[in-house]
C-alpha cells in the first residue's frame, strides 16, 4: 500500500483532500487513514497536513516550506532566517515566522514552529520568495529578519544598537555591508520609536 500511495501522491507534503482522493476506493477512508498513521506509512504534521516517512521522501523536507504551510499567511523570519543567511553562528532549531494572524506555536514530528504577530502596515515589505527541492517558501530578506527580531525581542530597548546586534544577536559585522538600503528605507517609513534608530544604524553600515 505504501508504494502505491507514494506513486499516486507526487509531493512529499500533502493535505487531507489529496489523501482522501487517492484512498477513495476504500469503504471507510477515515479508518484507512487512521491505520496508515498508526503504521507510520503516513506522518501527520498537523490536522489535515501530512508527509511520508523519511525513506519514502523524494527530497529532504524543507522546514521553511513547512512553516508557510502550517499556518498562514506567514513568512519565515527572526533567528531562523538569520541562520539561513549565515548571519549568526548558531544553529537554530525552531522555525520562527511572522503572521498577520494570532500568535501560535506548533510542536510537530518534523520540528517546532513559532508564529509571532506582525503589524500589517509593513508586513509585505522585505519578503523574498525562494525555490527549493523541498518546496517554495516565503522568507524575510536579511533586513526584515533583523528588524523582526529586534521588534519582537524584549532585550532591545532602542539603545546600544551596536551592542545588541553584535553581542546579543552575535551578527557577523560583515553581514551588514550588503543590506538592501531600499528595503531599510521602506521599513523606516513605518518605523516608530526604538526601531527608527536600529534602521538608521543599519543604513549607515550598509553599502
Amino acid at each position: 500500500m505504501k508504494l502505491q500511495l507514494r506513486q499516486k501522491i507526487t509531493g512529499d507534503l500533502f493535505d487531507y483532500a489529496q489523501l482522501t482522493d487517492v484512498l477513495s476506493g476504500y469503504g471507510n477512508v477515515r479508518t484507512k487513514i487512521g491505520r496508515l498513521l498508526a503504521s507510520g506509512e503516513v506522518i501527520r504534521i498537523k490536522k489535515g497536513f501530512y508527509t511520508f516517512p523519511e525513506y519514502l521522501r523524494k527530497a529532504p523536507l524543507n522546514s521553511c516550506a513547512i512553516a508557510n504551510m502550517i499556518y498562514g499567511p506567514s513568512y519565515v523570519s527572526c533567528d531562523y532566517a538569520l541562520a539561513y543567511y549565515g548571519m549568526i553562528p548558531e544553529r537554530v532549531e525552531a522555525v520562527t515566522s511572522m503572521t498577520l494572524g494570532r500568535p501560535r506555536e506548533f510542536s510537530t514530528p518534523v520540528g517546532n514552529f513559532i508564529y509571532l504577530q506582525r503589524n500589517a502596515a509593513d508586513y509585505s515589505i522585505g519578503i523574498d520568495g525562494m525555490d527549493s527541492a523541498g518546496g517554495n517558501f516565503l522568507i524575510a530578506a536579511k533586513e526584515k529578519a533583523i528588524y523582526d527580531k529586534a521588534l519582537t525581542d524584549k532585550r532591545f530597548d532602542g539603545t546600544a544598537v551596536e551592542n545588541y546586534l553584535f553581542e546579543d544577536l552575535r551578527l557577523e559585522p560583515d553581514s551588514l555591508a550588503d543590506l538592501n538600503r531600499t528595503v531599510l528605507s521602506e521599513l523606516l517609513e513605518h518605523a516608530r520609536g526604538r526601531m527608527s534608530g536600529l534602521l538608521k544604524f543599519l543604513m549607515e553600515n550598509s553599502r
